[in-house]
Parts: structure tokens; C-alpha cells; sequence
């Protein structure tokens, strides 16, 4: 018989990968807005894939917001010339 057949979790178990996934999801969403308010929804959904992209070539998910903000960091620098990243962060940290 299979060993995990009969394992039920408690009920009180959460799986961390749903923190990691809202984690991840917050994180895309800010840079989302952020890129819409600097450049237009055409450029923001390009950096969406830009930043989907550097997850993808991560070495495993995010298991922090600092993991997250370091994709960010690397999905930011395909955005037009002339963007002040220190200003990027301040609207990465406000969203």
C-alpha cells in the first residue's frame, strides 16, 4: 500500500508555496502599476513578460520579498532609457 494513500494534512496546514505565490503576485502587480504610471499599459504588459521571464531564469522560486524585488530590479533594466531606478523603487515600496 502506498504510504501517503491514508495521510490527511491537518487542517490547519498551509502549503508555504501559496505565500511565495502571493508574494510573487504582489510584487508583479506593483511593478505592473508602477511601469503603467511611467510609461502606458502597452510598455507595462511587455515588462509583466520581462519580469515573468527573469522568474522563469531564477534558480527556483522567490522565498523572499528581497528574492522578488531582485527580479523586479532585473526585469526594470529592459525598461526605455533614462529611468531612474532609485525612483522605481520608491513606487515598488508604495504600491
Amino acid at each position: 500500500m502506498n504510504a501517503l494513500a491514508g495521510y490527511k494534512p491537518s487542517k490547519n496546514f498551509e502549503f508555504p508555496c501559496a505565500d511565495i505565490i502571493t508574494m510573487a503576485e504582489r510584487e508583479l502587480s506593483a511593478f505592473f502599476n508602477a511601469v503603467t504610471q511611467l510609461f502606458g499599459s502597452e510598455q507595462a504588459a511587455l515588462s509583466a513578460e520581462d519580469w515573468l521571464h527573469e522568474l522563469i531564469e531564477a534558480e527556483g522560486l522567490p522565498t523572499s520579498a528581497r528574492e522578488c524585488r531582485l527580479i523586479t530590479a532585473k526585469a526594470s533594466t529592459r525598461l526605455p532609457n533614462g529611468v531612474n531606478a532609485s525612483s522605481l523603487s520608491t513606487e515598488f515600496i508604495n504600491a
